[in-house]
Formats: C-alpha cells, structure tokens, sequence
C-alpha cells in the first residue's frame, strides 16, 4: 500500500541558503534512523489518518472478537477510543480495550454486561451490535431448531442487548446495527436468515424515532461478501467457504469481496461523523444489492 506522504521525506532544502539538509547529516545516522524506521510496524494509511480521532470517546462493540467486529475494535483503538468488547470467549486485547465473555442468547449474561459496562464505563457513546449466525438452507429443509437457533441470536439477542444498554449511551451518541446485503436480495436458501436481518433493521429504524430525545442515532451497515476467517458461516466447511468466496466474486458488482477494514469505516462513520443522519442503512456490498450485472447464483 503506497502511503499517502512519501516514505523517504524526499530532499529538503533550506529555502534561504541552498542547503541540502540530507547530505548534512552523516550516513552513519542516516542508517540508524533507517533500521529504526523498518523495525516500526507500518500502520494502513486509514488507521494512520484515524490517530486520536477518538480520543475519549468510549465504544461497546457487541461480537468483537474477530472478523468483521474484530476490525471494528481495531478501527476504534487506532482512533485512540476506549473499547469494550464482547464475544463467546475471552480474548487478549490491545491496551484501550477490555474483552467480556457474554452470549446474547443468555438473559443472564446480558444482564451481567449491562452491570458490567456501567462499572467500567458509566456511560459511552457508540454501540456497535455485530451479532449474527447463518444456516444455509432451502426453505423446505428448514428446521424449528435451525429458524429458532438464528432468531434467538440475530434479532432477539440484538434486540435485548441494545435495550439493556441504550440507558447508558451519552446524548448525541448512536447506535450501529450489522444486517447484511440479504435485506435487499431474495437469496436462495437465505430464507430465516434474510428474516432475521430485516428484523433488525426494522428494530433499527423504530428505534431511530424512538430515541430522537435523546439525541441518540440508530443505524445499520448492511455488508455484503467480506472476506473473514468464516465467511458469515461458522458451520460451514473450507470447500464450502471456498465455494462462497467464489460465487460472491462471481455476482458482486466490484468483482471482489469487501474487507473488514472496509466495513470498519462504515460502522465509524455512522458512529460518530453522520450526525444528522439516523434510521438509515449503508450498504458495504460491493454494489451487489443496488447494481444489476444480469449475474446471479445461490449461496452455496
């Protein structure tokens, strides 16, 4: 990735005499400095840009262990906020963050988070709820344990964890949903799925009306192929996987999965800079939902 200011600095001269400041100094330096420059992890051009953004702003990032939410945490600690996050096991994080094991489909652990953030944070301004589990399957193998399993945690552990926490969020905060590109497709073997998600962005946008008092906006970012460690399919095996990430770049518009970092910036910028924009949805697809190519196929 090519930085957006030249690496090397270029030759700089003093405007007034002529001098050539990098000849002045001594190839034995100039060398240290170099080797100390390489041993330096190199930061994406975006993450350099986001350093202190966000400096005192905290985030709660619910399923932001890996993958799509892990990017998110990752986006927010490079902005210099305080993060917060959940997942189903603990993890090591990055100072500014702390994990929480919390499983949504659990009353009692939401619950406990709830009490948890209020001792940790008090109050924040940015909930992210990224939680999601898909079941590919066609509509007549479809089973009460699959559909139940799906709604318990894309739509009605998203619902409880946002009601257990909107208390918390300071005025002029906001709220970030992840659905998914299915809420504008009818995808084959999508069918509880794609239910599950248009949930949400219906919770979305009746809670966008019902915290306007408040000051508080409520969105959601609806990605499309991104290419993380399971592809949105847990279950599913690598030639599965392998499989999808063939078909996605088959039918996406741009010929390409997204990534994470990508769906990062979306989640941020509804976050904190969209301030008068609330009960939308942002589509990180790849322009598979809104642009026609004539190219279509089933998941999987």
């Amino acid at each position: 990735m090519v930085d957006d200011h030249d690496r090397d600095g270029g030759r700089c001269h003093d405007r007034h005499s002529g001098t050539n400041f990098a000849d002045a100094v001594s190839a034995a330096t100039r060398e240290r400095v170099r080797r100390l420059a390489a041993s330096v992890p190199a930061l994406p051009d975006r993450q350099r840009s986001l350093m202190g953004m966000y400096t005192g702003k905290k985030a709660v990032v619910i399923g932001g262990t890996h993958g799509m939410g892990r990017a998110v945490v990752d986006a927010l600690l490079a902005a210099g906020a305080q993060v917060l996050l959940t997942g189903r096991s603990e993890i090591a994080v990055e100072p500014g963050a702390q994990a929480v094991r919390s499983d949504v489909t659990s009353a009692r652990d939401i619950d406990a988070l709830g009490e948890t953030v209020a001792a940790r944070f008090g109050s924040f301004d940015l909930l992210h709820v990224n939680v999601g589990v898909a079941e590919v399957q066609p509509f007549e193998q479809v089973t009460a344990a699959g559909y139940d399993r799906m709604f318990d945690v894309n739509a009605r552990g998203a619902f409880f964890t946002v009601q257990r926490l909107a208390p918390m969020i300071r005025e002029g905060g906001s709220i970030v949903f992840t659905t998914a590109v299915t809420n504008g497709l009818g995808s084959p073997t999508m069918s509880v799925y794609s239910g599950t998600k248009a949930a949400v962005r219906a919770f979305a946008k009746v809670l966008a009306a019902e915290f306007l008092p408040r000051g508080v906006r409520v969105n959601t970012v609806a990605p499309g192929f991104i290419d993380t460690p399971t592809m949105g399919f847990a279950d599913a095996g690598a030639e599965e996987r392998a499989a999808l990430m063939k078909v996605g770049d088959h039918i996406t518009p741009m010929r390409r999965h997204g990534t994470g970092q990508e769906v990062a910036r979306a989640v941020l910028f509804l976050g904190f800079e969209a301030t008068f924009t609330t009960g939308v949805e942002l589509p990180v697809d790849g322009g598979l939902g809104h642009v026609e190519t004539g190219l279509s196929a089933p998941l999987l």
